[in-house]
């Protein structure tokens, strides 16, 4: 898809992902609505799109279905949208707090699957972009529930894939380990010992050639030691 002139939701947009890819989106020539929770970051991202900002918090699908609305009205139709949220937690499986649970799929399954599913319906040979993670492929201990939220996730949009290929591109984003500091604002418990992360500028822009190239994956190659686009 070009970019150049796309109409363009981003959810998230006050996360570092998703501010980053919101400027990238616009120094590309895209027009943005962003959407965020803390209404004072929110405001700052929103001061290079020159649309007004949408508060959200993805946990309410019912919000999320308003968001992409007031968004394609804002844009006059939508080609796309970026969700870019996500939240960890950490500890061994069997003594996760239910809620800690409930939460991490609200934030990381449900509220993503909301705004694809309302997207959808202002998309026609547009483009679905949804940030999950490298845990949809490999279950890591003591991030049991933060990788199905994930893994749930990746399946659902391989389905939504195939059910509108003829409709609209669906590019599912599973990165490594980030310098975002996602992994310091967990729900619950210590992190493990992670990997060395690797810049989210790199997957914004491997994102940026994802949609572009109207691919369907971002993915991390551990024999190349890069994050790809296929």
């Amino acid at each position: 898809m070009e970019l150049s002139g796309a109409r363009v939701l981003v959810v998230g947009a006050t996360g570092v992902l998703g501010g980053l890819t919101t400027r990238a989106l616009v120094d590309a020539g895209a027009q943005v609505v962003v959407t965020g929770r803390d209404s004072d970051r929110l405001g700052e991202v929103a001061a290079v799109t020159g649309h007004d900002p949408i508060t959200l918090d993805v946990v309410d699908v019912e919000a999320c279905a308003a968001a992409v609305d007031a968004a394609g009205a804002a844009l006059g139709g939508l080609d796309g949208i970026v969700v870019a949220t996500g939240v960890p937690a950490f500890g061994p499986a069997t003594e996760t707090d239910p809620a800690v649970a409930e939460e991490l799929f609200a934030v990381n399954t449900l509220g993503p699957m909301a705004l694809v599913r309302a997207a959808s319906r202002h998309l026609d040979g547009g483009v679905v972009v949804v940030l999950s993670a490298i845990l949809a492929d490999l279950p890591t201990n003591q991030m049991a529930e933060y990788s199905a939220s994930k893994s749930a996730l990746s399946a659902w949009l391989g389905v939504v894939r195939r059910e509108n290929r003829r409709r609209f591109h669906v590019i599912d984003v599973r990165p490594p380990h980030l310098d975002t500091g996602l992994s310091d604002r967990g729900l619950a418990g210590t992190p493990p010992r992670l990997p060395e992360p690797l810049a989210g500028t790199v997957v914004v822009d491997r994102v940026l050639d994802a949609i572009r190239a109207d691919a369907s994956e971002v993915v991390w190659d551990a024999k190349a030691k890069e994050l790809v686009v296929r």
